[in-house]
Order: structure tokens, then C-alpha cells, then sequence
């Protein structure tokens, strides 16, 4: 006899992490951080002057690797994190800043399922530090 939690479909870490209205928040708070704060300025200027399309963009690139909605991939066929920020001189420095910020973003917003925002926190910083060419 299955158990009920056997019957249950396995949740994606979209769902876990809240749906696309806290990946939104965590957006948000995380270009507010690296705007704002003096100990992001080297990520900040690596940025174009106005963040509105980034702050479009990563919720719904976050919402499809994460197994929700694919609309970004559906958008950006053939495109990767990695190749798109080729062209950019992304150093260990701006990697950490980058990795500080998205977890002190997702930290702020605190998402109820603490260990998808911790395994989130932790898989993004990784990537970040994958990107640094120094």
C-alpha cells in the first residue's frame, strides 16, 4: 500500500521558493541592494544606468531553472547565463559581490521553505563564482 506522501507529486524548487511572486521580491531587493549599497559599486557599474530590464529579466530566467514557467528560455533559445555575460569582465571581486547581494536579497525576503532559499542562496553563488575570468 503507497503512503500518501508517495502519492503526492514531487514540488519544484519554483513552487518550494514560492512561485514567481517571491523570485519578484528577491529581484527586486537584490537590484534595490546593488543600487544602493556602497559595498556593491563595482557590480553596480558593470550595469547599465537604468536596472528596469534586468529586473524583468531574472525573475522569469529564475522562474524556468527553477522547473516553473519557461517563458525567459521560450525567449532566449539557445542562451545560457553563462555565454550572455561572456562579453563582461567579471572578476572574483564582482562575482562575490554579486553572490553577497542575491543572498542577502533572498535572506531579506525569507522565503517560507528556508532550505530551497538556503540551496538557492548557495547554487547561485556558485554560479556567480563560475562566471569570474581572474
Amino acid at each position: 500500500m503507497a503512503t500518501e506522501a508517495a502519492q503526492a507529486p514531487a514540488t519544484s524548487p519554483y513552487e518550494r521558493i514560492g512561485g514567481i511572486a517571491v523570485l519578484r521580491q528577491i529581484t527586486e531587493r537584490f537590484y534595490d541592494l546593488m543600487d544602493q549599497d556602497p559595498a556593491y559599486g563595482a557590480l553596480r557599474a558593470m550595469h547599465a544606468p537604468d536596472l528596469a530590464p534586468m529586473r524583468e529579466s531574472l525573475p522569469n530566467f529564475l522562474a524556468g531553472w527553477a522547473g516553473g514557467p519557461r517563458q525567459w528560455f521560450d525567449a532566449n533559445p539557445g542562451k545560457c547565463m553563462m555565454s550572455m555575460h561572456k562579453p563582461f569582465a567579471i572578476t572574483r571581486e564582482t562575482a562575490g559581490q554579486w553572490a553577497d547581494a542575491m543572498r542577502r536579497a533572498i535572506a531579506d525576503v525569507a522565503p517560507t521553505d528556508g532550505e530551497i532559499a538556503g540551496a538557492l542562496s548557495d547554487v547561485l553563488a556558485q554560479m556567480a563564482t563560475g562566471m569570474a575570468r581572474d
